[in-house]
């Protein structure tokens, strides 16, 4: 026997179960992942026949709850740098606000959503394609064995570590091991808050890449990192959504909440588990998954594509 919550905001009656396992699978992708989760509760939530605009809201503020308990997690755990979250939220949110007024324009000029949508199908696509290949491949090889180099030859550094040996007002971040320029992580901070403005996600797939790839991060210290930074954003989000535009629907926040928060420690604890390279593949099956989904919806009619939701 179904036992059903009456949502007040969204108007509408759900199961409880529902939504504590909607609210569960996302948790776990977040403690394992560390992404927000927001691609993909969004439409299951419309599915279910939640409104979109009390589906993102409240989807932002469950968010909150599901990253903070998966920072916790990892913070016992010491996968959480602190101080190259702060640099990286303070970028994002220079970034988001920028990103906010940039929408306004976007939308003025028409065709907006098209253009934003082939960027992001374009990006998650070379993003995922390259981190399946390359994590693949990492766990394929066999450990290379150091050539000893001769007496007073040194090793030629890349041309990106040539750059970033370049860039001034350098800082030791010692749980992440890397010595890099304040400008890369608020530059970089501020490109992820202002894509998560104007694609309405929370910036999680793309700044774990970021974080991997460009600030050279251990992939566990990213997943924590990665959190921490999002709570912050979702907390900004949620406050705003709720105030100015009544969209927060608590009751389902609540509920969705109290599945993720449970969840989102099973998912930091399996990620404890496995090495960087196989989170990375794994992340990129999704990210390639939810790519395909938002390529499909722009190239199928949208009667064929209700046909296979089950949408009316």
């Amino acid at each position: 026997m179904d036992f059903f919550v009456y949502l007040p905001i969204a108007v509408n009656s759900v199961p409880i179960l529902l939504l504590l396992g909607l609210g569960g699978l996302v948790g776990f992708l977040s403690g394992l992942f560390g992404v927000g989760g927001g691609w993909l509760l969004t439409p299951l939530l419309i599915m279910i026949g939640i409104p979109p605009t009390v589906a993102t809201a409240s989807d932002s503020a469950q968010i909150v709850g599901a990253s903070s308990s998966g920072t916790y997690a990892h913070y016992r755990m010491g996968n959480v740098d602190f101080k190259m979250g702060l640099f990286l939220l303070v970028g994002g949110l220079i970034g988001g606000s920028f990103g906010v007024h940039l929408v306004k324009v976007l939308r003025a000029l028409g065709n907006a959503d098209l253009v934003i949508n082939v960027t992001y199908v374009a990006m998650l696509g070379i993003i995922g394609v390259y981190m399946f290949m390359e994590s693949l491949g990492n766990l394929k090889k066999t450990p290379r064995v150091e050539v000893p180099l001769a007496s007073g030859q040194q090793k030629t550094p890349s041309l990106y570590a040539r750059f970033m040996l370049r860039l001034p007002w350098r800082v030791n971040f010692e749980k992440s091991g890397v010595e890099i320029s304040l400008l890369l992580p608020l530059i970089l901070g501020g490109f992820v808050g202002l894509l998560a403005a104007i694609m309405g996600v929370g910036g999680g797939f793309v700044m774990v890449p970021i974080m991997v790839y460009l600030l050279r991060m251990p992939m566990h210290v990213v997943v924590g990192t990665s959190l921490f930074q999002i709570f912050f954003t979702c907390v900004n989000v949620a406050i705003q959504q709720a105030y100015v535009n009544h969209t927060v629907d608590f009751i389902l926040a609540l509920f969705l909440l109290i599945g993720s928060s449970i969840f989102a420690q099973v998912g930091a604890r399996i990620n404890k588990r496995l090495k960087g390279d196989q989170i990375k593949i794994l992340l990129a099956v999704i990210i390639l998954v939810v790519m395909v989904r938002m390529l499909s919806g722009l190239i199928l009619p949208p009667s064929l594509l209700l046909s296979y939701s089950g949408g009316h």
